[in-house]
């Protein structure tokens, strides 16, 4: 089977600096993937590049959405690889602190709807209609996400987790094959982090939306991952399945730590 996602020696230069050097990796239909490595080993560069932030300076990104041929989108404007099915969360969290839950959500479906600036001062039935139809489709999302209650919240008055929770229905209401998480559980507490663990599960097995996380938490990456790629200073030192990565020596230096079990 044909990788969802294909990137093949991807390389970023920031002037002199290497920020990435020649990475390689590929993501398959319904896997959870982990990419880990310390801070600053190119992890949310390689995001950016993959979705249409930062133009890599040499390389290959090739996705296949559903049913779809293939496509190389270096370069791509960021909207545009969102229209084509890439969507992400950010290390930072970026809602709109003044705008309710829904309303968030609704401003990631807008890549989905039709209506233009003609539809919005018009509003014939088309297009209340389809205002109809979104604010029904964002809530069931909200509803998934465990943010029911919350529809109608400022998301600045949300909880943490619930505000990294509000992200990823956001980033899902685009209609994503492929959803990139950066760092979903920084600064959770244990029980926000089993909750998130649950929640990804559940979006790989009900919407079968593949994942690709960068993550820190070692617990929540060996439970939830499949496969793991590990970067450090910008390059992958590893690939495969959790006890191989627990137990690669050059894993171990670099980043878990020499008397690590990375389920500590």
């Amino acid at each position: 089977m044909e990788p969802i996602l294909k990137v093949q020696t991807l390389t970023m230069d920031f002037g002199g600096l290497r920020a990435l050097n020649r990475v390689s990796l590929d993501i398959r239909k319904g896997e959870i993937v982990a990419l880990i490595g310390p801070n600053g080993a190119g992890k949310t560069t390689f995001f950016n590049c993959i979705t249409g932030i930062y133009t890599p300076t040499h390389g290959d990104i090739f996705i296949t959405p559903p049913e779809k041929p293939r496509l190389r989108i270096n370069g791509m404007k960021a909207n545009k690889v969102t229209e084509k099915g890439l969507a992400r969360t950010f290390q930072n969290i970026r809602l709109f602190p003044n705008m309710t839950a829904l309303e968030n959500v609704m401003i990631g479906r807008h890549v989905r709807t039709r209506s233009g600036i003609l539809g919005a001062i018009f509003r014939p039935p088309s297009v209340r209609r389809e205002e109809r139809e979104t604010a029904e489709y964002c809530y069931a999302l909200l509803k998934k996400v465990g943010l029911s209650a919350e529809v109608n919240e400022l998301a600045k008055n949300l909880s943490y987790g619930a505000q990294r929770r509000l992200e990823i229905a956001r980033a899902m209401a685009t209609d994503p094959f492929l959803l990139l998480l950066d760092e979903p559980a920084a600064g959770m507490n244990p029980s926000e982090t089993l909750e998130l663990d649950q929640l990804i599960r559940k979006i790989r097995d009900e919407d079968g939306i593949s994942i690709l996380l960068i993550e820190h938490d070692m617990k929540l990456v060996m439970n939830i991952s499949e496969r793991i790629f590990v970067m450090d200073y910008g390059s992958k030192i590893a690939e495969g399945a959790p006890m191989d990565i627990k137990n690669n020596p050059l894993v171990i230096k670099a980043y878990l730590g020499e008397e690590s079990h990375a389920d500590a």
